[in-house]
């Protein structure tokens, strides 16, 4: 399936549930590969779990001394309508409440109208189980065909009662079945979070408040099991910090944001397990120590590859670049770069270990940051051209989300005999 991104630029407003202040916020496509970030007094935080942080009940983000607070809602709807990148700029600090759902953002999404983008999207696979426990709190993930999360409430309460559901997450269903349940809180939690300042925008038209004989509100409940369908919309929400797709069963027990923050931490490690490790690698490429640049593959399809080099004070290079200021030489990280990509090619061929990638020409290469000990250089290469061994690749080296070096190779796969 392709990557998709709004058609035109989208904004909403209201009341932010803790801070009571009036936050704007204003939705802009994105390119490819983008993903979703958030833009606030000029910091782009990405929505990754390295930048999040589960505090107060909600999901917030934080870098470089900016923080995006109860992010879960807008996330949840981007994911669950199938928005692979976008940009979120937001003046305040948190997002606005609206009607305690995410049915105000799938309606501003579904206006501004969706896309699709000429790349496809991240989808990944989880290969076997992951669980997290913390207590009574659980949740695990199953090899699936494609994205299931199912959820089991039980406050030990006489309303609500325990409920469970389970959905299968595909954009009618997350409209229509997800994103009009409304968030909850108990009477007896209100107390506690106005002491800590919070909740001064919270109040009956965004909350679901359940006192001792149920709930406090005069509006009906949108669904009998409104209060599990929430968990489910707050969980896919989080799910989004993967920064792909996934296709897995998801099932979760009394699980909240802090818990759901532990198990992607936990998912993630292993989506970003290797696909290749060094062995695999050895095999396909002809290089070896010391200038083999490529430590192991993480992502491999027909058009895309992601391969990691650990820089450390090892590297021979280091001893002369330089004594007592050790930086990555340039050309070395644009030849892991190539490496990552020569594999790539290597994979496409038949009888990889008879040849060679020889490198035509390296074009709009620029440098943005030095590489030192201690880095995890990540190389991303996207395949633009491909005909008969010879293509064209556009790469980027990262360090965490920093662009360090990027530019367009043009190669050619050669038999060695």
């Amino acid at each position: 399936m392709k990557q998709q991104t709004l058609k035109t630029k989208a904004h909403i407003k209201g009341i932010g549930i803790h801070s009571g202040s009036t936050i704007k916020l204003f939705l802009h496509p994105a390119p490819p590969d983008t993903g979703i970030s958030f833009l606030k007094n000029g910091v782009k935080i990405n929505a990754s779990i390295r930048y999040a942080e589960s505090r107060q009940g909600n999901t917030s983000l934080k870098k470089n001394g900016e923080k995006v607070q109860t992010v879960e809602h807008l996330l949840a709807a981007l994911y669950g309508m199938g928005m692979d990148n976008c940009i979120c700029e937001i003046e305040g600090d948190e997002m606005p409440a609206l009607d305690g759902s995410a049915i105000g953002f799938v309606n501003i999404i579904k206006d501004a109208g969706i896309i699709q983008l000429d790349r496809e999207r991240k989808t990944k696979n989880i290969r076997t189980p992951v669980a997290c426990r913390d207590g009574e709190r659980e949740i695990f993930a199953l090899p699936y065909r494609n994205l299931r999360v199912s959820f089991h409430i039980d406050y030990e309460s006489p309303y609500p009662p325990p409920q469970y559901r389970s959905f299968t997450i595909t954009p009618e269903v997350f409209e229509k079945e997800i994103a009009p349940a409304r968030t909850f809180c108990f009477y007896s939690w209100i107390e506690e979070i106005r002491k800590k300042g919070l909740g001064k925008g919270g109040s009956l038209d965004n909350v679901l408040v359940i006192g001792d004989n149920g709930l406090i509100n005069q509006t009906p409940l949108r669904f009998p099991d409104e209060f599990v369908r929430h968990k489910i919309l707050d969980l896919v929400g989080d799910l989004s910090l993967l920064e792909c797709y996934i296709n897995a069963n998801i099932f979760a027990y009394k699980s909240g944001h802090t818990a759901n923050m532990n198990f992607i931490r936990r998912l993630k490690t292993q989506l970003e397990v290797a696909v290749f490790d060094i062995r695999e690698v050895e095999r396909i490429m002809p290089h070896r120590y010391p200038f083999l640049l490529v430590d192991r593959i993480i992502e491999l399809t027909e058009e895309r590859v992601v391969g990691i080099k650990n820089v450390t004070i090892n590297e021979p290079f280091f001893q002369g670049h330089f004594p007592g200021h050790p930086i990555m030489p340039g050309v070395l990280i644009v030849e892991s770069m190539a490496q990552t990509g020569g594999f790539l090619l290597l994979k496409k061929v038949d009888n990889p270990e008879d040849k060679v990638v020889y490198f035509l020409k390296i074009d709009k290469v620029k440098f943005r940051r030095p590489v030192v000990p201690g880095d995890t250089l990540r190389n991303e290469l996207k395949l633009i051209k491909y005909k008969e061994g010879l293509c064209v690749m556009e790469g980027k080296a990262y360090v965490d989300d920093v662009v360090v070096c990027e530019g367009e190779f043009t190669a050619k796969v050669v038999e060695t005999g």
